[in-house]
């Protein structure tokens, strides 16, 4: 099973993208886990629903057919870590490959929202891009790590 990360932004800083390659490594082979960076679409005097458009272009070219999409929506499931493993394990029976879609800079665009298969949500706080990507993955090896019954979760 392949774990695909779509995060709308190029660009994060050294501390993040370091932080996600930590935990990238940390996965083992038959779950892996790959980011698939979009570019932003550049503001200026575009309307909301064009910059939409144009990400959500980007997010859909990027996701292969098939695949399972979940958004990360403010307004999405609050999950425990210990449902996300559950969730972790559902996916990983059902056979396919899931995407976690991390909008930019005015989020996704609803009709894709809604279109997912599932939404979910990180926190109640507002998270800086960056902080969410890494907040995601290692959320993902945790739970990991307590399906596998290593000792890296504690409760």
């Amino acid at each position: 099973m392949r774990l695909l990360i779509v995060a709308v932004g190029l660009r994060v800083p050294d501390w993040a993208q370091t932080a996600w390659d930590d935990y990238a490594k940390r996965f083992p082979h038959e779950l892996k886990v790959e980011l698939k960076a979009v570019k932003t679409e550049t503001r200026g005097s575009k309307t909301l629903e064009a910059l939409y458009a144009a990400e959500r272009g980007r997010i859909e070219a990027a996701i292969p057919k098939g695949t399972r999409i979940v958004v990360l929506d403010e307004r999405g499931s609050n999950l425990t870590t210990m449902a996300l493993a559950g969730r972790l394990t559902d996916w990983q029976l059902g056979g396919g490959d899931v995407a976690l879609v991390i909008g930019g800079p005015d989020g996704l665009d609803p009709a894709f929202k809604q279109a997912a298969h599932e939404r979910i949500r990180l926190s109640d706080l507002t998270l800086p891009h960056a902080f969410a990507r890494v907040l995601l993955i290692e959320q993902l090896y945790r739970a990991w790590s307590i399906n596998a019954n290593h000792p890296y979760h504690r409760e």
